[in-house]
């Protein structure tokens, strides 16, 4: 079926100048062609648009800022709410705006009239150049779409806009419109008429209907790391697409997104299309993106599985640049990953034409469709058909719907086969992809804008290989190629970066020019990474209580005569851990060798202090999947959160060695004949009481502080992860800690921690957790006990009671995702988790629907599970709060959302429902009690003044977020919402060291934020030395500081 009288094949006619050659030949032809399409006359709204596309776009800043506000169109829903957010965006310093339109918007804040006017023509030139890009509302509109491009020689692929899925509801209604759009087009379909240009290829006719699926709309938990889960769920609501497309003769091809989703992408093609009643069908496909780095290793990988496991038949590949060139580049800058895209578009540009080369070589397993506006691109593509002697339209041409019709229609008057990529759906919810579609056309690099401005010939059409391909380039990526390599936005901390600038204008300034670099979380949609996560589990699960945790005092590991089990909260039956519970003795002892071990440790340089925490760092990274795996049983902590909380303990180690270096040397302010020196003194032994939410970072962030400032500790991790708590231990005496300078002491904490707390030789206590606990500690330390010599310092951070605020205006894709995972992030058993959401206005009902819907999406299970999203609690006190709390929750407000813990967990684990409440009392217990659970309010509000009141009014100011696209309610809450940390469009919890100090104020605490430049003076006392170097009349030059 699949054979052709065309032979694969294997080296080139011509050589490779003779190639370039006729790049260059069949390159100019092919633009002169272009342009005679772009001269042809425009319907009069395209013109329309193409000048106001070129009046707008012709200053980067207003460019920039009108994108923001097409972005927040489809959220606003009044005249004013539209003048006002126009108002906000364009009017503010720095922005152009062409003659009149100031004026105009000025009135419109202050006339009606103007207002309703001004906002009219928002939306209809808003929705006029969605249409330029998207196709329809409808599969009814997109028809008539597809039909005209057929008339011109063209053919289609339809793609479905929309937005975000966050429910399993969502994602049952994608599917459901790919069945209905395969039920009705393929019946239209019928009524065409052939067309050979389109509809043949060298091994036969191909479907007329042609659909691209983006796998991701089929799953609402679609995640690399849980790969298996992810891919059995999405082959269930794939199949019914498949087996009605095969059916009606349809052709589907799965859309790629971004790097973290493309090998569980991949797996699934590959899964479904090798199992039997799928394997021997030819009309399906798949994306390349050139512009990552292993493109080229992934087609050969590719082709030989179709050899291999499809016995020859055949995939199309749809190769393009690539999307998401921008969220790659910044993703992986936050997250520390390696970039997996090229960095120049010379680079992306020369590996688009080595898979051109590769896929037209294999041609036969490997279906080329060369997606692309660049001339250079396409011309190769022709010169490499030719020179492997290839029969036409072998190789198949897609453009995008609105950007590459020209080249499309020069390239079909060629005899090429060309495909167009049309979008279709409501047209203000498609903003997002009109937004991405808008910045490629006006990017500086776009080859499309570079025609337009008529670039020289020989510019368009130079080798990339010839270009810079090693030097990351100053300019962003290209954009308008294929899907298009992205690049108006780029890398934090470069200029210009359009959609991800604080709006509102507040300052920002450069990044310092710190040496350090936060630890990278593990990628686990890297299956290795899965690998060697699984094998910690199994290697930690045979050797759960075997081993006892010890105290240590002076270097000495002792026993007690209490042994204290303590079992997993995901498997109530299974041991995780056992541990010698201190003595009111040992706790004596171990203030005493601190105090003993002080004078030394004080006198040690600074530099070796420091390196002893680089060294610590280095052991918790070469045991962090162990020590993972330990947290996953110990404390119930899934994966990413415990992965998140060994690299937070790692940068902790780090940040705070660089910290004291740089604090440490002393500031000299010397006059002639009198020198004067400031620095810091260590304080003496530091108590160091940590909890088990965070069992590693909280007790190494407070501890690494401590030590290197010439503190010598004694360590009290929390009850319920004495286990974890031992690591840090461990890994300090690994690094060389001398006996005495670090003593471990788990035990309970309403024994020994008074203990710790009164003894009159502690200088220092640290401490984390309870608002009452933290208080009954400040209280305590405050008096002065016989024999004491230091008034003790404390630094506690306690609890919040944090709230979200979304506005009328929000990305509700954002905020509901944001919301749910700062509330149910480790089973919200954060200080930092979010526990009240306050909506303004008419944005509640659709926030609350889809927040309703996304917790029915929620897994709950064992935290060993990398498919579970909601834990267990962390013992049996939490979960009877949690059920405290629900009862609460229904006498206050109304229960809007419960995902109930699964038949088969209940009674095995500490596992609790996911709680949402709707139309709570602002001052109800809900809202006002710390609950440390999965237990969210929901309040509306009428606007910003009643949620900036109802946000403060807590005992509580820890953390705070707001989900908005107003620059005007994003700096007032700047200014307003008084936090310790506040979050602007993104979830509240999982800040980082350096990047994001961690504390709050009123009763979250008292002391300087962890991470932070000023945490590690807390555990310092100042000292200044004046000395005066006169005698008789005479200073001694030769001395003295600096």
């Amino acid at each position: 079926m699949f054979s052709s009288n065309y032979a694969a094949p294997g080296t080139h006619k011509l050589t490779p100048p003779a190639v370039e050659e006729l790049t260059q030949s069949k390159g100019r032809t092919l633009l002169a062609g272009l342009r005679r399409e772009e001269k042809k006359i425009a319907s009069p709204s395209d013109a329309f648009y193409d000048a106001l596309m070129a009046l707008t776009t012709a200053d980067e800043k207003l460019k920039v800022e009108l994108f923001r506000f097409v972005d927040a169109l489809p959220a606003l829903k009044s005249d004013e709410s539209i003048s006002r957010h126009l108002e906000e965006y364009l009017l503010q310093p720095g922005v152009t705006l062409p003659p009149g339109f100031d004026s105009l918007l000025k009135a419109a804040g202050a006339v009606p009239l103007s207002r309703k006017a001004v906002a009219l023509s928002a939306k209809i030139g808003a929705e006029g150049m969605a249409k330029r890009f998207i196709a329809g509302r409808n599969a009814k509109e997109a028809t008539g779409a597809v039909e005209r491009l057929r008339r011109q020689h063209l053919t289609f692929t339809l793609d479905l806009l929309g937005e975000a899925v966050t429910s399993e509801a969502e994602a049952v209604a994608y599917q459901k419109k790919y069945t209905d759009l395969l039920t009705e087009l393929p019946e239209t379909a019928k009524r065409w008429g052939d067309d050979p240009q389109t509809d043949e290829t060298p091994w036969g006719a191909i479907p007329k209907v042609n659909v691209s699926v983006k796998l991701s709309s089929l799953y609402a938990r679609f995640d690399p790391m849980a790969a298996e889960a992810t891919a059995e769920a999405v082959k269930e609501r794939l199949r019914p697409i498949l087996r009605l497309a095969r059916t009606k003769g349809a052709f589907v091809n799965f859309d790629m997104e971004q790097h973290d989703f493309s090998k569980v992408t991949d797996r699934i093609f590959r899964e479904v299309f090798t199992e039997s009643e799928f394997a021997d069908w030819a009309d399906v496909g798949i994306v390349a993106q050139a512009y990552l780095q292993d493109a080229e290793s992934d087609l050969r990988d590719l082709a030989q599985w179709v050899r291999r496991d499809r016995r020859g038949v055949p995939v199309t590949v749809r190769l393009v640049k690539g999307a998401y060139w921008d969220y790659e580049t910044i993703m992986s800058a936050q997250r520390g990953h390696p970039v997996p895209v090229w960095q120049t578009k010379a680079e992306t540009d020369a590996c688009f034409e080595r898979c051109t080369d590769f896929l037209l070589q294999n041609w036969q397993v490997l279906r080329p469709a060369i997606a692309t506006h660049n001339v250079r691109s396409a011309a190769k593509a022709q010169a490499l058909a030719e020179s492997y002697g290839l029969a036409p339209r072998t190789a198949e041409f897609q453009v995008l719907f609105g950007m590459g019709e020209s080249i499309g229609r020069a390239l079909a008057a060629q005899g090429e086969r060309v495909r167009v990529y049309v979008p279709f759906g409501e047209l203000l919810p498609g903003m997002a992809y009109l937004v991405r579609r808008l910045l490629e056309n006006t990017s500086n690099d776009s080859f499309v804008r570079k025609v337009d401005e008529e670039m020289d010939v020989a510019g368009l059409l130079a080798d990339p290989v010839g270009a810079d391909t090693v030097a990351p380039s100053p300019a962003p990526q290209e954009r308008g190629d294929g899907e298009g390599v992205s690049g108006s936005v780029t890398i934090v901390g470069t200029s210009g970066s359009p959609l991800l600038r604080s709006g509102g204008g507040a300052g920002g300034g450069g990044n310092s020019d710190s040496p350090f670099h936060n630890e990278p979380e593990t990628d686990f949609a890297e299956e290795s990474n899965q690998r060697l996560m699984q094998n910690a589990l199994a290697s930690v699960r045979a050797k759960l209580g075997t081993d006892l945790v010890p105290v240590v005092i002076g270097g000495k590991r002792e026993e007690s005569a209490e042994i204290v089990e303590r079992f997993d909260p995901s498997e109530n039956s299974r041991v995780a851990s056992r541990t010698y519970y201190a003595t009111v003795e040992q706790a004596v002892r171990a203030v005493a060798s601190a105090g003993r071990a002080f004078a030394g440790w004080r006198d040690t340089p600074v530099t070796e202090r420091a390196d002893l925490l680089r060294r610590t760092a280095t052991e918790l990274q070469r045991r962090r999947f162990e020590i993972c795996a330990t947290m996953c049983f110990e404390v119930g902590k899934p994966w990413r959160e415990a992965d998140a909380d060994v690299a937070e303990a790692i940068d902790f180690c780090r940040f705070y060695a660089a910290e004291m270096e740089r604090i440490g040397a002393p500031r000299r302010r010397n006059i002639p004949g009198e020198w004067n020196e400031y620095f810091y003194d260590a304080r003496g032994p530091a108590v160091i009481i940590a909890p088990w939410n965070f069992p590693l970072a909280i007790l190494a962030g407070m501890a690494t502080a401590a030590l290197v400032a010439g503190n010598p500790v004694i360590l009290k991790p929390a009850e319920q992860s004495s286990r974890v708590g031992y690591f840090l231990q461990e890994a300090l005496e690994a690094a060389g800690v001398p006996a005495g300078v670090s003593n471990f002491l788990p035990g309970d904490g309403e024994v020994i921690g008074p203990v710790l707390v009164n003894d009159p030789r502690t200088a220092v206590i640290a401490f984390t957790g309870s608002k009452a606990v933290g208080l009954s500690i400040i209280e305590n330390a405050a008096h002065v006990r016989p024999g004491q010599r230091e008034i003790k310092r404390v630094i506690a951070e306690l609890g919040g009671k944090n709230a979200i605020i979304v506005d009328e205006d929000a990305d509700l894709d954002e905020a509901v995702l944001g919301a749910l995972q700062s509330a149910t992030g480790f089973g919200g058993q954060k200080c930092s988790a979010c526990s009240r959401v306050l909506v303004i206005g008419s944005a509640y009902e659709p926030f609350c629907h889809r927040l309703a819907e996304a917790v029915r999406t929620i897994k709950i299970g064992p935290a060993e599970d990398p498919s579970t999203t909601l834990g267990p609690v962390v013992d049996d006190a939490s979960r009877e709060r949690v059920e405290k709390y629900r009862v609460i929750g229904q006498s206050e407000g109304r229960l809007l959302a419960e995902q109930p813990v699964p038949e088969n967990l209940i009674g095995r684990g500490n596992y609790v429902p996911a709680l949402v409440f709707a139309d709570c009392p602002a001052e109800g217990r809900l809202c006002q009690e710390e609950i440390f659970g999965p237990v969210l309010a929901v309040l509306r509000v009428k606007n910003m003044d009643e949620a900036l009141s109802i946000a403060d009014n807590t005992l509580y100011a820890l953390t705070g977020g707001l989900y908005s696209r107003s620059p005007k309610n994003i700096a007032r809450a700047r200014r307003e919402f008084r936090v310790g940390n506040l979050y602007i469009n993104r979830r509240i919890t999982g800040a980082l060291v350096d990047r994001q100090p961690f504390g709050g104020a009123r009763m979250s605490g008292i002391g300087s934020k962890a991470g932070g430049p000023d945490y590690v003076q807390q555990f310092l006392s100042p000292r200044t030395i004046t000395e005066s170097v006169l005698r008789r009349g005479f200073a001694p030059a030769a001395e003295g500081g600096e």
